[in-house]
């Protein structure tokens, strides 16, 4: 090799080799649109512009409802037609199959809206009033029937859990209301529940641990503390677990005794003698074999002989008041020792 060349390579600079980026980030590019203002979790109006074409098949549901719901029905219905009308859906109320029906027509535009009147004609045959059940067509809130009649076999237990969720006057069944933000109704033998999809959650393990012998105020407690917690936005990203209260179970049920070596008994292939019955025990007395007058008299003799002891027992108590108490002897005075001064 030259002189030149050496010199040459010395004076060119080291190349970079490229490094090999991963698959992670391949594809990703900066999106100038998605800023930060934007809230990904909002849920937008479904308009009938987004689907102008009908549906090619029809969908339905149908629902039973109690006799005793019949005479309301009957009333509101004109209300729940028109209401559905607006959405694009079909009602038809049938009293002497006693059920109610929705179906999809060629005006409805929302795919989902059929599910939703679904929905509403459930709450209706669960005794929830119409005000309250039209709200299940709105946006972001979601329904949920919660079955409690097989949960506890026991008809008065199951009566006395039932009352939990309600409380005095209702006061539990409010403040489960207000922090879970959902409608609940109890009705027989299942809890009727509207509100957003967090809530609803909620208000499924309250009480299905309330019908399993856990009290309600522990969970309105805990939501209570998480309501607190999320007002301060220090606490957004940690654990909740060591602000939350840990309730033990107690067990009121008295433990047995455990019994010792000593105390057990040593086996025996037989079994223990049988006690004898009334009868053996007059034919052993001879009592059997008298007659009803001599019976008679053996009973009064006894009864005579009680009294009688009863009696002295009594005299003897009686006596006990009149005896003196034992008085203790009066202690004699030490005399003082004449002083040797004196």
């Amino acid at each position: 090799m030259s002189a030149e060349e050496a010199s040459t390579i010395q004076d060119e600079a080291p190349v970079e080799v490229p490094q090999k980026k991963g698959k992670q980030g391949k594809y990703r590019r900066d999106k100038p649109w998605d800023t930060d203002d934007i809230d990904h979790w909002k849920v937008e109006e479904f308009k009938p512009e987004y689907n102008p074409a009908p549906f090619t098949e029809e969908s339905s549901f149908a629902t039973l409802f109690p006799k005793y719901r019949e005479n309301y029905l009957k009333e509101v219905w004109g209300h729940v037609t028109r209401a559905l009308d607006k959405v694009g859906v079909a009602c038809v109320l049938d009293l002497v199959e006693g059920s109610m029906t929705v179906k999809t027509t060629r005006k409805t535009y929302d795919p989902y809206m059929i599910l939703k009147a679904r929905d509403l004609i459930k709450l209706l045959a669960r005794s929830v009033p119409l005000p309250q059940a039209l709200k299940i067509l709105e946006d972001g809130i979601a329904s949920d029937i919660v079955k409690i009649g097989n949960i506890v076999r026991n008809k008065e237990r199951f009566v006395k859990r039932r009352q939990r969720l309600l409380g005095p006057n209702g006061s539990t069944l409010k403040a489960m209301e207000l922090l879970t933000q959902c409608y609940i109704m109890v009705q027989g033998n299942t809890v009727s529940a509207m509100g957003p999809y967090k809530g609803l959650k909620e208000v499924r393990r309250i009480i299905i641990d309330c019908m399993n012998n856990i009290h309600p105020i522990y969970h309105i407690k805990e939501l209570m503390i998480k309501r607190e917690l999320a007002k301060d936005p220090k606490l957004a990203e940690e654990n909740w677990e060591r602000f939350l209260p840990h309730f033990k179970k107690k067990n009121t049920k008295p433990q047995k005794k455990k019994i010792s070596k000593k105390d057990k008994k040593d086996y025996t292939p037989f079994p223990p003698a049988q006690t004898p019955s009334k009868i053996d025990l007059q034919l052993e007395t001879g009592e059997y074999f008298m007659k009803p007058k001599e019976k008679e008299a053996r009973a009064m003799e006894r009864k005579k002989e009680e009294q009688k002891e009863n009696s002295l027992k009594r005299q003897a108590e009686r006596e006990l008041a009149y005896v003196p108490p034992v008085e203790d002897a009066p202690k004699k005075k030490k005399k003082k020792s004449s002083s040797s001064d004196e």
